[in-house]
């Protein structure tokens, strides 16, 4: 944990565009983790990360929302987002995208540099090793392609979880196996994507799991949407709102919530 000695760091809070629109539970169990750590939490005014117009090879859009989010998220000492997909694009890519402008790249690079996906900066950089939650039932992880892959996230968030009380944490099959999502993946190969999330689906039933969590909310909202299809009872939840005991709402999927 952090020595208590040391002044408490501060954190930008990129909420992501999905949370702030579709699920904020997200952004406020992010908050309460930080916070718990010993953090100072704050949510400057933001702008979408740039992902998509990245994704889609519009670089003069991604840049432009790119200065916004490093100008926003200049003065702290750590940024964190609940997101392994745009914490990916903020870390992987913003470095690329200012590649050739020594001023700007130098900002870029600054902010990659202190930007991290919210449970492996939990674990990773401030020493969280257990939390204060309790949740009863089985729950099956899903390794989102960008965390797994371009952030290294895989043990941090089974760990997080082992540590909540009444989870029983059990392993699908292809656990690390893309979802169909893949942001304008699922809008530009809709067939592919949907042939996809069928196979996912598939593995989280034969889990056996009540529950499946993840990292990423665009994963999370094209499971939940597919097994709500489907028929399927299994909840879908984001992997902080169990972390910070924050499952009042209604899981992803249910009744009276949103699904791609």
């Amino acid at each position: 944990m952090r020595d208590n000695a040391k002044p408490a760091p501060r954190v930008g809070l990129l909420v992501t565009c999905l949370v702030d629109l579709m699920r904020p539970s997200v952004g406020f169990a992010a908050v309460k983790l930080l916070e718990d750590a010993g953090c100072i939490v704050d949510v400057p005014g933001q702008t979408c990360c740039g992902q998509p117009a990245f994704n889609s090879g519009d670089r003069a859009t991604a840049r432009r929302l790119a200065q916004n989010i490093i100008d926003a998220f200049a003065g702290f000492d750590y940024v964190v987002v609940p997101s392994g997909s745009c914490g990916g694009t903020v870390v992987k890519h913003y470095p690329e995208l200012f590649a050739d402008e020594p001023g700007l790249s130098q900002k870029a690079r600054a902010l990659a540099d202190k930007t991290h996906e919210l449970v492996s900066f939990l674990t990773d950089v401030m020493g969280v090793s257990d939390v204060k939650a309790r949740f009863d039932g089985t729950v099956t992880y899903h390794d989102s392609c960008s965390g797994l892959r371009e952030l290294g996230i895989r043990e941090q968030p089974r760990r997080l979880l082992q540590s909540v009380l009444g989870l029983d944490l059990v392993e699908m099959t292809d656990a690390d196996v893309c979802c169909g999502f893949g942001g304008t993946f699922a809008v530009k190969y809709g067939e592919i994507s949907n042939a996809i999330v069928e196979r996912k689906a598939d593995r989280i039933v034969e889990s056996g799991a009540r529950t499946i969590v993840a990292g990423d909310l665009g994963c999370l909202l094209n499971m939940a949407g597919k097994l709500s299809r489907r028929g399927s009872p299994t909840e879908v939840r984001h992997v902080a709102e169990i972390l910070a005991g924050m499952t009042d709402a209604p899981a992803i999927g249910a009744p009276g919530e949103t699904t791609r």
